[in-house]
């Protein structure tokens, strides 16, 4: 079961770097379409299927951090084979939100990928996994009741019978309507992305997972919300993104400082990550409500750094529990000094959190500023006190739990096994290929935001 399970997921890795190289950024638009199936001809419902420059990164990320996240559940052995399949319904769900081009099946796949979680987490997980678990699917449930609300409004003002998204960009939708319907959208999406104060099912969610679903919740669960944002809401209400930006980037900067300092007070190593999430996806929404150029490029390269870097980050917690059997930072002390090679790597995570030249948050975070100085100057300067408080954290974490002297009771831990390593060690060298040479993600990223960039700019 396990080994054709890992089979399945390095051949659908190996089919995400194919889409990834394949991909032309010279041209603007969808590739890789496949042909239209009709589902329920007479409600316009398709089965359609392509990338674009945003999509593309999210489809490569989900390849890296499925593969990552079951060799980090390669020692499970409780009901492994109820495990693994919903942990492949749920990635099934996140390939086809990135893939989908019919509104009706983006928001199917969307449902399909949250579902799941209530099961990974209240059979598998642990830590007040049963509140955890319903806390994380009743806020995910409730919002999308505001997606589906949004997608039937927009399907009917269409007025063309078609869910296509292709077919909607080419509706009508008028002023009022945009501004009456994006806040669904914004809303609807924003819970899953995180947005404050809709964000508290997160951590939660986060310490009550077990490792494998920790990383998928964080490193591309979390990104269904923001692409939907932009997929959906920017992409074909872009009068409305124009009238509720100010409000979007307003509740993200209180992400990026809330959540830098809810991360700085917890005490547990995966409530600091969890509200670590929290802070970083501010950023990727913030981007977003720039509405420029390089503000955007770097929220969608911000979503695929931060899920391989968190990715990165609650493997390494898990390997730190699954050795010490807790995750206190009051008594995690000196660990380096056993589990040099955890250490190094959390490291590497923790630098790029920090924004460190070199590894690939620097970029991401680089162009957020970019736009959002161009735009929103003030918010801007929040945005550097967010990262300048992250760097207090993490710099207080890795002294605290790594590299302070060694606790008597952590003397013989082993460190991370070869499977562990080989799969962290890929993560690591993403977040170091993404920031030395960031070219093909940028150059692609551009491609995707142009067109949605150039509706909007038609308005003014």
């Amino acid at each position: 079961m396990k080994l054709a399970i890992a089979v399945i997921s390095v051949l659908t890795l190996g089919l995400s770097i194919y889409i990834f190289v394949a991909f032309d950024n010279d041209l603007q638009g969808y590739q890789f379409q496949t042909n239209r199936y009709e589902w329920l001809s007479d409600l316009g419902v398709t089965f359609h299927l392509g990338v674009d420059g945003i999509a593309t990164p999210m489809v490569l990320l989900t390849g890296i951090v499925m593969v990552t996240a079951i060799f980090m559940s390669w020692n499970l052995n409780y009901r492994t084979k109820d495990f693994f399949a919903l942990l492949m319904v749920l990635i099934t769900g996140v390939y086809g939100v990135f893939l989908s081009l019919d509104l009706f099946f983006l928001f199917f796949f969307y449902e399909l990928a949250v579902v799941p979680m209530y099961l990974l987490i209240g059979v598998w997980g642990s830590t007040r996994k049963e509140y955890g678990a319903l806390k994380l699917v009743l806020y995910l449930v409730a919002s999308s009741v505001l997606v589906w609300v949004g997608i039937l409004a927009i399907f009917i003002e269409g007025g063309l019978g078609s869910f296509n998204l292709l077919d909607l960009k080419e509706a009508e939708f008028g002023s009022g309507f945009q501004r009456a319907v994006f806040p669904l959208l914004m809303f609807g999406f924003g819970v899953l992305a995180g947005l404050w104060p809709f964000h508290t099912w997160s951590p939660d969610g986060h310490v009550a997972a077990p490792t494998s679903v920790s990383m998928l919740h964080a490193g591309v669960l979390m990104k269904l919300g923001a692409f939907g944002i932009i997929r959906v809401a920017l992409e074909l209400l872009p009068q409305g993104a124009e009238d509720w930006k100010l409000v979007l980037v307003g509740l993200a900067t209180v992400n990026v400082i809330y959540g830098a300092i809810a991360a700085m007070s917890q005490k547990d190593l995966k409530y600091v990550i969890g509200y670590s999430s929290i802070s970083h996806m501010g950023y990727v929404l913030m981007g977003i409500a720039t509405l420029d150029p390089r503000g955007m490029t770097g929220a969608v390269y911000q979503m695929f750094s931060h899920g391989i870097m968190t990715a990165l980050f609650f493997a390494l917690v898990g390997v730190v529990y699954d050795r010490t059997h807790t995750r206190d930072i009051s008594i995690l002390e000196g660990l380096s000094k056993r589990m040099g090679i955890t250490a190094t790597f959390f490291a590497v995570a923790g630098l790029t959190s920090m924004g460190l030249p070199g590894l690939s948050g620097f970029i991401a975070e680089l162009l957020v500023f970019v736009g959002l100085f161009k735009t929103y100057p003030v918010i801007g300067v929040l945005g550097v006190i967010g990262a300048a408080i992250t760097a207090v954290y993490i710099l207080r974490l890795l002294a605290k739990v790594f590299f302070g002297p060694l606790d008597p009771r952590w003397e013989k831990l082993p460190d991370c096994s070869r499977l562990e390593g080989a799969a962290m060690l890929g993560l690591v060298a993403v977040l170091i290929f993404g920031g030395v040479y960031p070219q093909p993600f940028t150059s692609m990223i551009d491609s995707g935001v142009g067109p949605i960039l150039q509706r909007i700019s038609l308005l003014t």
